[in-house]
């Protein structure tokens, strides 16, 4: 179902199965809301939200953040992922920003370059939260420009 302009709204009808896939030499911008699971095969550009599962295929490009309950990317992503239940990447995946998420898998391979926060209890509050960007110190690491304190 096609909301307003610049944004898909997908319906569940059982857990499990994909309820819709943007096919690959397919291209989309806007904002992905869904439940259930989805794959995307083509070209994306913009936001995903959901409770669901994405599926990104090893033909996929998709710029933009993602806030998921889990993540199966095999194609590329430039952007954030911030994930409640797990990230997977698989071979050949191309990740180019941060995750966050209680459970990561990295499979030899792929490409991974960003920082990563663990999570014990899954992500909270996804979309009231903004995935910290490039220019920021991730957390847990010193912030930018501040010297290294050397010890004796």
């Amino acid at each position: 179902m096609i909301g307003k302009k610049g944004d898909v709204m997908v319906n569940d009808s059982a857990p499990g199965d994909v309820k819709a896939i943007l096919g690959k030499g397919s291209e989309f911008e806007g904002k992905l809301r869904f439940e259930g699971t989805v794959r995307i095969d083509g070209k994306f550009r913009g936001e995903v939200h959901s409770e669901g599962t994405l599926i990104v295929g090893d033909a996929a490009q998709i710029e933009g953040d993602v806030f998921v309950n889990s993540a199966i990317i095999s194609g590329e992503l430039r952007g954030n992922v911030k994930a409640k239940t797990r990230v997977e990447l698989h071979t050949p995946a191309k990740l180019f920003g941060n995750v966050e998420t209680p459970a990561l898998v990295i499979q030899e391979g792929v490409m991974f370059d960003g920082h990563c926060q663990m999570t014990k209890e899954g992500v909270k509050g996804q979309e009231k939260g903004r995935a910290w960007s490039s220019d920021q110190a991730a957390p847990g690491d010193k912030a930018k420009g501040e010297p290294d304190k050397k010890t004796a």
